[in-house]
């Protein structure tokens, strides 16, 4: 260990879930190598030797993975270069090359500019405090300055993907999809994957293009979807496909155009793992609908409600031992089956074994119970301020003809015939709320009980609904 001072990487890149920033300005090349000398120096205080890196189609992929893993060798940890893949593929990584720590280099759907790092050590995501604590090692200068660097070598690892998921997924039937990657990194396999299973594919945006000329590869976006419901009308495909960035969340558009969100995806695939693992739990987080809980329940599941964010979903998948997680923003997580991290692509399979039994998956998919929901709603406001209101509102707000008022990660309110929720974005100085009830009548009066409070605590306050 040393205490010499050194290059020390700007606070704000280090976020809840993972790290990012805006490359050459607050994420440099500079700032990779620190970061991988106190990530390999904390892979050896947990006993790692060895991590694999992967990175998106990102611009500034390449050079930002080899300042990092140039960081990781200098405190004397070994790098396995794994080169341009999905997110999910580097997670593989972990388990296929038995190092059990991986870091994908990617910007999942932010703009172009952007660019990031997704961590595991020894099988643990990093998050929270966990990230805070790289970075202060780098702050207090306790890194490796190792006497033998390590080594970086090469492996393809995405054939052993493909087979994996190949040799335990069939489909009942071929089908004939869309499948939108958004020149992301999914594009290099998608179609690959697809047609192994035996689809007919229509690819659009499957090129790897970092600049996303096309649209941009966020499919939680309805807009980004409408090249595929395009497709979907002008073509015989019965459903499309769509993948963010990295390759880590699944969007799904039905022949007619619908676009089934997430939170019923989930119903889907709890009751298709519930088959096989009677009893077990089902995770979600405290954005999706309140019809989730009861439709586990009813297929012999147990629901657990959780906090928003990948890594805290993933890490309450690990210590319950659930069979099934997924949240609102499109990240599905199998355990029964697979290996408990997210994975679009993979989810994109499951869908399609499911669907692959009937002859109109959309009747399938549009036979899943359904409220009138709003989408994402988010209230501006300055650096602090969202977790200071939300937490004003846990401690002290009255709602109006509420059976319950959850204070898991924000503030969720149940009420007869519907929810409304306030949470603080852990990303973005935001507080992100969204409604939904049995019909329009109780979506407005559950909003105007969430304005009225609202604006209790911050007279004045511009509400965005």
């Amino acid at each position: 260990m040393s205490n010499q001072t050194q290059y020390q990487p700007a606070p704000e890149i280090f976020k809840a879930y993972d790290i990012r920033g805006i490359v050459d300005k607050t994420l440099t090349e500079e700032a990779c190598f620190a970061i991988g000398q106190a990530l390999g120096s904390e892979a050896i205080d947990r006993g790692q030797k060895r991590i694999a890196i992967g990175r998106d189609g990102r611009l500034s992929g390449p050079a930002l993975a080899g300042a990092l893993a140039k960081g990781i060798n200098a405190a004397g940890v070994d790098v396995v270069d794994i080169g341009c893949v999905p997110t999910p593929v580097t997670y593989f990584a972990a388990f296929e090359l038995g190092c059990d720590s991986c870091v994908s280099v990617t910007g999942s759907h932010n703009p172009p500019e952007y660019n990031g790092l997704k961590m595991v050590l020894g099988g643990q995501t990093l998050f929270g405090e966990l990230i805070q604590d790289l970075r202060q090692r780098i702050v207090e200068g306790r890194v490796n300055h190792a006497a033998t660097p390590g080594k970086t070598e090469t492996a393809d690892v995405r054939e052993a993907y493909l087979q994996r998921i190949l040799s335990d997924v069939k489909l009942t039937r071929p089908m004939k999809i869309v499948v939108d990657c958004g020149n992301g990194v999914a594009g290099d396999l998608a179609p690959r994957l697809f047609a192994g299973l035996g689809c007919e594919v229509t690819s659009l945006f499957c090129e790897v293009d970092g600049n996303f000329p096309n649209h941009h590869p966020d499919p939680s976006k309805p807009e980004n979807l409408e090249d595929v419901i395009r497709t979907l009308r002008e073509t015989d495909a019965e459903l499309g496909l769509a993948f963010d960035g990295d390759g880590d969340r699944l969007g799904v558009v039905t022949k007619d155009g619908e676009i089934i969100y997430p939170d019923r995806q989930l119903m889907l695939f709890a009751a298709d793992v519930l088959s096989r693992a009677p009893g077990a739990q089902i995770v979600y987080d405290v954005k999706c609908t309140r019809l989730l809980a009861p439709w586990i329940r009813q297929h012999g599941g147990e629901p657990v409600m959780w906090n928003t964010g990948h890594a805290l979903i993933k890490g309450k998948l690990k210590a319950t031992g659930a069979a099934l997680a997924g949240e609102m923003s499109g990240h599905m997580f199998f355990k029964e089956r697979w290996y408990g991290f997210d994975d679009g692509l993979y989810a994109g399979v499951r869908l399609l074994e499911i669907l692959s039994r009937s002859q109109d998956p959309g009747a399938v998919l549009k036979a899943l119970p359904n409220a009138t929901s709003t989408p994402e709603i988010n209230l501006k406001m300055q650096e602090g301020e969202p977790h200071a209101l939300v937490a004003e509102l846990q401690k002290s707000a009255k709602f109006e003809g509420a059976r319950e008022v959850i204070t898991l990660d924000g503030v969720r309110v149940e009420y007869a015939d519907g929810f409304g929720l306030a949470r603080p974005s852990n990303t973005t100085p935001v507080v992100v709320l969204r409604f939904e009830a049995d019909n329009a009548a109780a979506l407005e009066r559950i909003q105007a009980d969430f304005r009225r409070v609202l604006l209790t605590a911050r007279p004045g306050l511009a509400l965005p609904f």
